[in-house]
C-alpha cells in the first residue's frame, strides 16, 4: 500500500511537507525559527492559506515539468520516467493547446495572461480544497512515533459526508479515510466499504472523524492558527 504509507509523517507525506509556507505541528513549525520568510507565513498562515491555495495548480504543473525533463520531485531526484517522450510530448501538447486557446480568440496579451492564470488559480484552489480538506489539520506523527497502520490513517484523515454535490465535486475522495486504507478500491464501493470501515473503527474505540465539507475547511483554518499561536508563545521574542 504505498499510496498511503507515508500518511501522515512530517517529512514522510508531501500533502503536509509544506515548510516554509504552512506549519501543520509544532515540530514543522520551529524550522521555521531561523527564516524570516518562514517567520512570516507561521505568524499568518491561517490568513494566507487560501490565496496560497491558488497557486497550487502552477506548482503541480512546474513539479510535472521538473520531474518530466529532469526526474526532479519536490523531495529531490526521482526514478526515471517510464515513458520519457510520452511524457514530455503530453506536457508541451496540452499546454501548447492550451496558448493556441487563447490565441484564436484574439485576446490581447493581458487578456491571455489573465485567462490562463485564472483558469489555473481557479483549478488549484478546487483541487487544493479537495486534498486539503481530507488531509489538513489533523494527527501528525513522526516516523519514529507513528501508530500501526490502521489508527495511522484514520487519526490522519478526515472524512467528508456524502451528498450528490459533494460526491461529484470531490471524485470520492471524501472517503479519504476508507481511500487510504484501502485505495485500489473503486469509487463505487467506497459507500459501502465506509460502511464496514466505521463498524470496525467503533469495535476497536478508534476515533473516526467526518464532518461537512465548509465545516471541514475551518477546521484546517483553525488549526493553523492554534499551531501560530502556540509557536509565538513558545518564541515570544519570535
Amino acid at each position: 500500500n504505498l499510496h498511503a504509507t507515508p500518511e501522515i509523517a512530517f517529512h514522510g507525506d508531501p500533502d503536509i511537507d509544506t515548510m516554509p509556507i504552512l506549519a501543520w505541528s509544532l515540530k514543522m513549525a520551529q524550522h521555521a525559527v531561523d527564516s524570516p520568510v518562514g517567520l512570516f507565513f507561521m505568524r499568518y498562515q491561517a490568513y494566507l492559506y487560501f490565496p496560497i491555495l491558488l497557486f497550487a495548480r502552477i506548482s503541480w504543473v512546474i513539479q510535472s515539468a521538473m520531474y518530466a525533463f529532469y526526474n526532479i520531485g519536490p523531495g529531490g531526484t526521482f526514478d526515471k520516467v517510464q515513458y520519457p517522450l510520452l511524457e514530455r510530448a503530453g506536457l508541451l501538447l496540452y499546454y501548447g493547446w492550451n496558448l493556441g486557446l487563447v490565441y484564436a480568440a484574439n485576446m490581447s496579451l493581458l487578456q491571455a495572461l489573465s485567462f490562463l492564470f485564472v483558469s489555473q488559480a481557479s483549478c488549484g484552489l478546487f483541487l487544493a480544497m479537495v486534498f486539503s480538506v481530507g488531509h489538513n489539520g489533523m494527527e501528525v506523527f513522526d516516523k519514529d512515533s507513528k501508530p500501526d497502520f490502521w489508527k495511522l490513517q484514520v487519526l490522519s484523515t478526515r472524512n467528508v459526508t456524502s451528498s450528490v454535490w459533494i460526491d461529484w465535486f470531490m471524485g470520492g475522495l471524501n472517503y479519504q479515510i476508507d481511500h487510504h486504507l484501502f485505495p485500489m478500491v473503486p469509487r463505487h464501493n467506497l459507500p459501502a466499504l465506509n460502511v464496514l470501515v466505521k463498524s470496525l473503527c467503533k469495535q476497536y474505540d478508534i476515533p473516526y472523524h467526518e464532518t461537512g465539507f465548509i465545516a471541514g475547511m475551518a477546521e484546517v483554518v483553525v488549526h493553523l492558527e492554534r499551531i501560530s499561536i502556540e509557536f509565538f508563545k513558545d518564541f515570544p521574542a519570535m
